[in-house]
């Protein structure tokens, strides 16, 4: 009888060990599902306040009297600006609350968008826009922390993925939207219809979000995952500033073959993004309907190419994001020269060219911001990916230099360039084929 009840007795801290690991893996899987909704609607609302000022182009022109130069400078300067605001955000990310950084970057965006309805000279609406875009960088990095800290190295190549969805889906629904909303109203409602309902939204986002879940009292996601064991030492929860930006970053020499390979990923997506529409009209022999519809496929084929290199990387490749990212980006190049050496008047071909073109580039662009994370630690996760967003976002810039080459030398020359930019991309992924995080390593 004692020995039965000394049994009962020893059993019943196990059992309460049980359910409590129960509640929190309950708990753990309502949080997780809440903080990846939260931050896809949130980066979302971000791109319906940055996608919205090329539908209001045409009517800057007619009503407002700018011309396309002084248009083109808007976009220039407010894409350096959101370049290096990325690298900026990305430092202050680490150390901030991701809750209150990201919410705050898209209310002052809205605020500063709802300005911009209400301008009426040239400067104004450069110094909003440029304004808006340091705002609007505050929108990934926080992501990239929120990311590193809720799902584990070995599946947040995924789930990145999905989460990056968001950006086809805001800048998809804005530029579905402005049609109806400038036919109702004007074109300055472009700017204050997203305005005042990312006013409203960021208080719901501000409710939905969560920082890390060790603010909730949880243990780590690789504790909760397995991957450590329970009560152990996160090196990288303990890193100062000093430490990420030197120790993490800038002597990090994977981190800076990912930004390499980033350069040049940028150069050929916005290459493409920018000039297959005049391309493939002056080149091909497209219709401007047919150019337009191309041109959409290959935004709308990206989500599915990046959520299968983030699967790939996860569950084929075991975490080793440059094996994907080099295979991608030489598949990227064959595609590129494939629709250069296509046929003329041939739509099908030019359409499946366009298509593989925007499935393959989406994946490696999603794989950068998950290998930065993975070499540089998640502590250090904003500034590795505010650093490659930056060096992204030169290459981006580099494409202008697109329309001095075909004036001087054809699109024959144009697309060699492309086509080698995405070789010299899958090198630079090549050279971290076998590196992955820390703590898959540890468990191999």
């Amino acid at each position: 009888m004692k020995a039965a009840q000394a049994n009962l007795v020893g059993s019943q801290p196990a059992e309460h060990s049980l359910r409590n690991k129960s509640v929190v893996s309950g708990n753990y899987s309502y949080w997780r599902f809440r903080m990846m909704y939260s931050m896809m609607a949130g980066y979302a609302a971000f791109y319906f306040m940055r996608s919205n000022f090329s539908a209001a182009i045409p009517f800057l022109e007619s009503e407002m009297g700018y011309t396309k130069t002084k248009i083109g400078l808007i976009i220039t300067t407010a894409a350096m600006a959101y370049g290096f605001g990325k690298g900026i955000s990305g430092l202050l990310s680490d150390r901030c609350n991701a809750r209150y950084f990201m919410t705050a970057g898209l209310l002052l965006s809205a605020i500063v968008n709802f300005c911009m309805g209400f301008s009426e000279v040239w400067w104004l609406f450069l110094v909003l826009w440029t304004l808006n875009s340091c705002f609007q960088s505050m929108g990934w990095p926080p992501c990239a922390r929120l990311l590193t800290h809720w799902f584990s190295p070995k599946e947040i190549g995924t789930k990145w993925a999905i989460w990056n969805a968001s950006q086809q889906i805001g800048a998809g629904t804005i530029l579905a939207l402005s049609p109806f909303i400038i036919s109702y109203f004007n074109w300055r409602y472009v700017f204050f219809v997203p305005a005042i309902f990312c006013i409203g939204f960021s208080f719901f986002l501000f409710n939905r979000l969560r920082d890390t879940p060790q603010s909730l009292g949880f243990p780590p996601i690789e504790e909760h995952h397995g991957l450590v064991a329970s009560g152990a030492n996160l090196d990288e929860e303990n890193l100062s500033m000093r430490e990420i930006i030197f120790g993490r970053i800038l002597n990090n020499k994977l981190v800076w073959y990912v930004c390499c390979a980033n350069f040049f990923l940028y150069f050929v997506r916005m290459s493409m993004f920018n000039w297959a529409p005049t391309f493939l009209q002056e080149f091909k022999g497209s219709t401007l309907l047919a150019a337009g519809c191309q041109t959409a496929a290959f935004d709308i084929t990206g989500i599915f190419g990046g959520i299968l290199a983030g699967y790939l990387s996860d569950k084929m490749f075991s975490g080793y994001r440059g094996r994907v990212g080099a295979i991608f980006m030489f598949l990227l190049a064959f595609c590129v020269v494939f629709l250069w050496k296509s046929p003329v008047s041939s739509t099908v071909l030019h359409t499946l060219g366009m298509l593989t073109i925007g499935f393959l580039v989406s994946g490696p662009q999603i794989l950068v911001g998950v290998a930065a994370t993975d070499f540089a630690s998640k502590k250090a996760a904003g500034a590795a990916s505010g650093l490659t967003g930056t060096v992204g976002y030169i290459g981006a810039a580099a494409t202008g230099g697109i329309g001095y080459v075909v004036d001087t030398w054809g699109w024959d020359r144009a697309f060699f360039l492309i086509a080698t930019s995405a070789v010299l991309g899958a090198i630079f992924f090549a050279l971290t084929w076998n590196h992955r995080a820390k703590v898959l390593e540890e468990q191999t």
